[in-house]
């Protein structure tokens, strides 16, 4: 019996693992903001829900008590991760940004640089940086 317990801890650890490594990668190779948001959030929420649901097993089938801790914890990040990424999707959405104003990716330190600052008209169509 300890056998088949211990390969779905083990089978929820490499799930979590597995969603964690494949989230990072998402991070740093999809080129949309959307798709960025998508990988993360998807990484948290099955990988980190995954090495919690393990723990949870892990106390409750071989210690024999059960984690009230990380129940709340994985209650409150499989609430909270994928409204939070909503919300910021939202934002994205109505901001209307599209692709020319996000930096260059390619080109080195492009985030930090301000020299050339945009100029953005306010309510009444005058300048603000003039």
């Amino acid at each position: 019996m300890t056998l088949v317990i211990e390969i779905l801890i083990s089978l929820c650890l490499v799930t979590a693992g597995v969603f964690g490594l494949v989230g990072s990668y998402g991070l740093i190779k999809l080129k949309d903001t959307m798709q960025r948001l998508h990988a993360p959030t998807k990484a948290t929420t099955v990988g980190v829900g995954g090495v919690l649901v393990a723990s949870m097993l892990y106390f409750l089938l071989i210690k024999g008590s059960l984690s009230f801790h990380e129940l709340m914890i994985t209650l409150f990040l499989f609430l909270t991760a994928p409204v939070s990424a909503h919300f910021i999707a939202k934002t994205f959405i109505q901001a209307e940004v599209t692709e020319k104003d996000l930096p260059d990716p390619e080109q080195e330190f492009g985030w930090a640089v301000f020299d050339d600052a945009p100029s953005y008209p306010d309510d009444e169509g005058q300048d603000q940086n003039s």
